[in-house]
């Protein structure tokens, strides 16, 4: 057992801070002491190891309580952790190789080329990039107009990317691992991704979000997107959607 004042130390968190989170109910204490001491063991500081993962990632405490509660497992938050992690670890190894260069460029009294000198920002070019060939595919297939990049969105949909990403990817594992498609893990992957995609403008149901994936296995384009991240993934999806919704009016 440890004391407030023990974890402090090992986590490099105050003790203000420790005694915050007991207060809203993200790190709770295993019991308190007859003194009234709080008294924290191995469970609990490996949940403040994950906290501070989050923290890292700059969310807020809301929402790194919403995320704990919908990844109950200690792995299952581990491994979105890393994903996310990575993904920014990416991105900041690009921003530090353009930043190099134009130190570089400085100090030979050179202009760096225009490309190079954003390169690693994501912008709302390299979003209509991105969405070019789904944008082409979606107008000849359907008569549908292209999605709009706004400037002031590209943030939130680097989020919301990077979310998609990582549920994508838990799904994909599950189905690797054998995991049923309405087994209690999947139904809470599905909500939290319908919460946070509600949560950031898209007004989708239990019952849009099985009709999405069901229009995915006779749409060749998103079809053939899920089977080469996974075998199986875009019917194992939208048996999840389906059991999801059933349960879930």
């Amino acid at each position: 057992m440890y004391t407030v004042k023990e974890v402090s130390e090992l986590s490099k968190v105050t003790i203000k801070t420790l005694h915050h989170y007991h207060k809203i109910g993200l790190l709770l204490p295993s019991r308190i002491s007859d003194a009234g001491y709080r008294l924290y063991e191995t469970k609990e500081l490996e949940r403040l190891q994950e906290i501070l993962f989050y923290r890292e990632l700059d969310f807020s405490l809301e929402q790194i309580k919403e995320m704990m509660e919908h990844h109950s497992d200690r792995y299952s938050i581990l491994s979105q952790q890393e994903e996310l992690l990575l993904s920014r670890k990416d991105r900041l190894d690009t921003i530090i190789q353009t930043l190099r260069k134009s130190i570089g460029y400085l100090k030979d009294g050179e202009n760096m080329n225009n490309i190079e000198l954003f390169k690693g920002f994501e912008s709302e070019r390299e979003w209509e990039e991105a969405l070019t060939e789904q944008n082409q595919y979606l107008k000849e297939s359907y008569g549908m107009d292209s999605l709009e990049v706004v400037p002031e969105n590209v943030q939130d949909m680097n989020e919301q990317a990077v979310e998609g990403m990582t549920f994508m990817n838990n799904i994909a594992s599950s189905l690797r691992e054998g995991v049923k498609h309405n087994d209690k893990e999947i139904e809470n992957l599905i909500r939290y991704h319908l919460e946070f995609m509600n949560k950031h403008g898209h007004n989708i149901s239990a019952k849009d979000f099985a009709a999405q994936t069901q229009f995915f296995l006779s749409d060749d384009f998103h079809l053939k997107m899920l089977e080469s991240q996974q075998m199986g993934l875009a019917y194992y999806l939208s048996a999840a959607a389906k059991s999801f919704a059933a349960t879930n009016q």
